[in-house]
């Protein structure tokens, strides 16, 4: 079952998952260390994460390492970029107003 990834990034556990794997791939026993939830609950919050494609499971002998899936996390920053365009617009006018503000004292 393929999630929407942004129900993956709704949660404030999954997303500090997420930034602790940009630094490095991790096991679920290292990453519930960073939490005060169970391994099991990590090991929840990973494969809602694994199904949405942000993360992937590599076997490594006995153990399961996660890493980051960059390229996935691209499609979730680009349909950002429309309200960041939004958003950088919206400053720049709102500069141009403080500045014919000031000038009219």
């Amino acid at each position: 079952m393929r999630r929407d990834p942004f129900q993956a990034i709704a949660d404030p556990t999954r997303r500090a998952i997420l930034v602790l794997l940009a630094m490095h791939s991790m096991t679920p026993n290292a990453l519930a260390e960073h939490f005060e939830t169970s391994r099991q609950a990590v090991s929840k919050h990973l494969r809602v994460l694994t199904e949405c494609e942000l993360v992937r499971a590599v076997q490594s002998g006995r153990e399961v390492h996660y890493t980051l899936q960059v390229r996935n996390l691209k499609k979730v920053d680009k349909w950002l970029e429309q309200f960041r365009k939004l958003w950088e617009n919206r400053f720049s006018q709102l500069d141009d107003v403080l500045t014919t503000l000031k000038k009219g004292r």
